[in-house]
């Protein structure tokens, strides 16, 4: 079992400041063993899982079933029964318990958590394992496989891409329909097959919208879907007063790299360096774990693009300072006229270019390589 000691920190702390947490990530990702894993610390622990009848049926009282409890409180597929919010309101306020949710969906889909538990609630979101988890020696499978447990733990690439497979079937037609959404699971399937061709690059509502024969509507209305349930997600564009004309529309990632490869149908490492769409993948990949390393909240981050051609990969703001990163598929990373643009631009505290290489140096002032697979040995957490 692979021990998630940073996220088990944060929700820890989160618990003694919020009388009520939730762990927000996809179905599978580890959502439940985390919780029992918390579970472990605390002395009086009551679970109800909400796919299981007796439980769902001990909540049809929700007011009765958890009144009197006390201790840590854990309701595990909570975005099936989104009426408990208002009473979780109400016992939150009284302070005998701890609550903590497990969803598959994000606080968009479940807007009575935030309308009834403002200021009660921090939301923790959930991705798969990160390389601090698995160690830098396992980067090539954390890549190809994925972070989802059973993925990345399976015996052999062909159990771990069988998975993955099941999982995405699983997902558009079981999972989304319990959520109330109606779409044809070949269709959205479709879409996201398509986004997946489209990994890393600018959203254009109206060029996908014209593949598939539908509207730029419905195109926006299937991509809030597939993010709000951590499917795919979506890296806003940085701009700012300057001379230059920048980009406005956000870059389309699919949220994890091993389902990535199984819409690609990448099956073996090989086919991977030969794939079309390598570059952009270890893009999406790398752009993900450098904010699991470095500890930067969805809002900090941010890409940066100009219609002259200077671009960033990721760029990310923490008060005044700004970090960028750049992400290059190469062993020989050199210093660009585009990256020369964005430091001076931008007014970067420093820029990284993480690289394939074996090696971490110095490229110039405030630039510096980094090798992937030090990435955990050279790059330090932000401070707070």
């Amino acid at each position: 079992m692979i021990e998630r000691a940073r996220l088990l920190r944060e929700t820890a702390r989160l618990l003694q400041q919020f009388p009520v947490v939730a762990l927000l990530g996809a179905r599978q990702v580890g959502k439940s063993t985390l919780a029992r894993a918390i579970a472990g610390a605390h002395r009086t622990v009551t679970y109800f899982d909400l796919e299981h009848g007796p439980d769902l049926a001990k909540l049809e009282e929700p007011s009765l079933a958890l009144g009197d409890l006390r201790g840590l409180v854990v309701i595990d597929e909570v975005q099936r029964r989104p009426e408990l919010f208002p009473t979780l309101r109400v016992l939150a306020d009284r302070r005998r318990a701890r609550f903590l949710l497990l969803g598959s969906a994000s606080p968009e889909l479940l807007r009575q958590s935030s309308e009834s538990l403002a200021g009660r609630i921090a939301y923790l979101d959930l991705a798969g394992f990160a390389l601090d988890e698995v160690g830098a020696d396992a980067l090539d499978r954390l890549w190809l496989r994925g972070g989802f447990p059973r993925s990345f733990l399976a015996r052999s690439e062909r159990a771990s891409f069988t998975w993955r497979r099941q999982l995405i079937r699983t997902f558009l037609e079981r999972d989304l329909p319990t959520l109330g959404i109606r779409v044809a699971a070949g269709l959205l399937e479709r879409f996201w097959k398509m986004l997946a061709h489209w990994h890393g690059e600018l959203w254009n509502a109206s060029e996908l919208g014209r593949s598939l024969g539908l509207s730029e509507a419905t195109m926006r209305n299937y991509l809030d879907l597939l993010a709000n349930t951590y499917a795919v997600s979506v890296l806003l564009p940085f701009h700012e007063n300057l001379a230059k004309r920048q980009v406005k529309s956000p870059k389309v990632y699919v949220a994890d790299s091993g389902l990535l490869h199984a819409l690609l149908g990448v099956r073996r490492p090989e086919e991977l360096e030969s794939h079309p769409k390598l570059g952009a993948s270890w893009e999406g990949f790398l752009v993900q774990q450098l904010v699991a390393r470095l500890g930067a909240d969805r809002d900090e981050c941010f890409f940066w693009r100009t219609h002259d051609g200077a671009e960033l990969d990721l760029l990310i703001v923490r008060g005044a300072h700004r970090y960028g990163f750049e992400i290059k598929r190469t062993d020989a990373p050199r210093l660009t006229p585009s990256m020369r643009h964005a430091l001076n631009d931008l007014r970067l505290t420093r820029l990284d270019v993480i690289h394939a290489g074996a090696d971490t140096f110095p490229i110039a002032s405030r630039v510096r390589a980094i090798a992937a697979r030090r990435l955990l040995l050279d790059l330090k957490p932000l401070p707070a």
